[in-house]
């Protein structure tokens, strides 16, 4: 798990600066980019649904995986509509994505390194409901969004950093 973890905090960091980088306007490469990031969380959640032990909460991965691939279908949709429209198709999926993390770092919470997702799921849901209500705000802007996967990359780099503490601990 400490391996997808390193790699989803690569990931999270690296399209953030993309993003920030890119998302003046919603052009067709940036629809697509937004598109990416969940398309990527359905991809990580079925490499850790097919790592988890059977002790392991299996359900909220489904969950999530289908979650993420409806805020993927609806990020393509709203891209047309404007960055109003995709900040709340975002918000909504942080809320519910916050929800599904809370509870499988919770059920995990044994295997050490969970206390950053915690908090990481209390806090995507915070900013969740941030990102419907500045979709109602005059010229709402796409780099909220880039920080908030820069704030996940870091959660999941602590949270890899200590199962490896866990790991290396546990080996001696």
């Amino acid at each position: 798990m400490r391996t997808l973890y390193f790699v989803r905090s690569g990931f999270a960091v690296a399209w953030a600066v993309l993003t920030v980088v890119l998302a003046e306007t919603l052009s067709p490469g940036v629809v697509a980019l937004l598109v990416i990031y969940p398309l990527f969380d359905v991809a990580a959640a079925v490499a850790d649904f097919r790592s988890s032990g059977a002790a392991r909460p299996r359900a909220p991965l489904f969950l999530n995986m289908g979650l993420s691939l409806l805020a993927a279908i609806g990020l393509a949709f709203a891209g047309s509509s404007g960055i109003p429209g995709v900040l709340r198709v975002w918000g909504l999926w942080a809320i519910t994505a916050g929800i599904v993390q809370l509870i499988v770092a919770v059920l995990r919470h044994r295997l050490g390194g969970q206390w950053a997702m915690i908090l990481s799921g209390g806090i995507s849901v915070i900013a969740g409901v941030g990102f419907v209500i500045m979709a109602g705000k005059p010229n709402p802007s796409l780099t909220s969004i880039a920080g908030y996967a820069t704030l996940g990359g870091i959660f999941f780099l602590i949270s890899a950093i200590r199962l490896h503490q866990t790991a290396e601990h546990g080996t001696r």
